[in-house]
């Protein structure tokens, strides 16, 4: 009698696929002593609506499983995934997804950014890039980070104010290149624009907040993906997209890098920390990448918002 077996090559594009980062943790189960919605569909709230604070654990370990899940395979039953194109990368290497608490009269809408995959090279060379792009009245910010938003491409600098739709002001970026578009080029961005992450996402919440008129919305995301989470509502506040920012309930991140100077925290302060804070960054113990890009006298990145921080043995310090 002989034993038979036989061997399962992973696919990339399966409903079983699991990457490195879902077998490292597998726990997929949420917190269950809070609710969003209750049994019968109504809001968990007695006044009808989301009333969570900074930190509540319950809507913590929803973005955190949600920041977990932007690694795993896209075939799930999201609202939307949105594989998106770095121009400068030459390739769509930024990953989105939009999930909402129900279908009908939603509660909460949730955009979770993918992070870095252990094993991708663009992914890692993002974080370690420590260029940077001066954007008048906001300061300087990563420009590895706005160009996986979609926003620019070092390689023609111009790009990045026709994305920003700031005119009349002088740009300056660590590559020391200016100018302005011309229209052909500009026409080139905004037909582009439909593929990348802060257009596509911001189109698609824009229509959703439309349809949900009581749903607020969260962003999250871990590590390279806990960057574009705080980067894409400085860029709503930059457009002066004030209806949108009325309904963020709040922007929580896991082992986020810097993404600019204190220029950027000042600006961000009137929408994300008073008077409500809803910015929050989870930092475990010796993780690297939130102490990336340096904050010394060269590089001048810094943080801003409440820190969670948590020691090896996982206990809140």
């Amino acid at each position: 009698m002989s034993l038979q077996g036989k061997v399962l090559i992973p696919q990339r594009d399966s409903e079983t696929f699991i990457s490195a980062i879902g077998h490292l943790d597998g726990r997929i189960d949420l917190f269950k002593n809070e609710v969003f919605v209750e049994e019968n569909g109504e809001p968990a709230s007695a006044t009808g609506g989301i009333q969570l604070d900074i930190g509540n654990q319950a809507l913590m370990d929803l973005c955190m499983m949600a920041s977990k899940l932007a690694y795993e395979n896209a075939n799930m039953h999201f609202v939307d995934f949105y594989n998106c194109r770095n121009d400068y990368q030459q390739e769509r290497s930024t990953q989105v997804f939009i999930l909402w608490d129900k279908p009908k009269d939603a509660n909460l809408i949730l955009i979770s950014f993918r992070g870095t995959e252990p094993f991708d090279a663009d992914d890692w060379s993002t974080d370690f890039d420590y260029s940077w792009y001066e954007i008048p009245k906001l300061g300087k910010v990563h420009m590895g980070f706005l160009e996986a938003l979609g926003l620019g491409n070092r390689a023609k600098t111009s790009t990045f104010q026709e994305h920003l739709q700031v005119k009349n002001t002088r740009f300056t970026s660590s590559n020391s290149v200016h100018g302005t578009a011309g229209h052909s080029e500009g026409r080139k961005n905004k037909a582009k624009a439909f593929m990348t992450a802060y257009f596509a996402v911001k189109t698609k919440l824009k229509s959703l907040l439309k349809e949900h008129k009581n749903a607020k919305f969260m962003v999250t995301g871990h590590s390279l993906g806990g960057a574009l989470p705080i980067l894409f509502p400085t860029v709503l506040a930059l457009h002066e997209e004030e209806e949108m920012m009325q309904r963020l309930l709040g922007v929580h991140t896991f082992g986020q890098p810097r993404v600019g100077n204190r220029q950027l925290g000042r600006f961000m302060e009137p929408h994300l920390v008073h008077p409500v804070p809803k910015y929050l960054r989870v930092v475990y113990c010796n993780d690297l990448v939130p102490r990336l890009p340096y904050d010394d006298k060269t590089f001048l990145y810094k943080h801003f918002g409440t820190c969670l921080y948590f020691n090896s043995l996982y206990i809140e310090q």
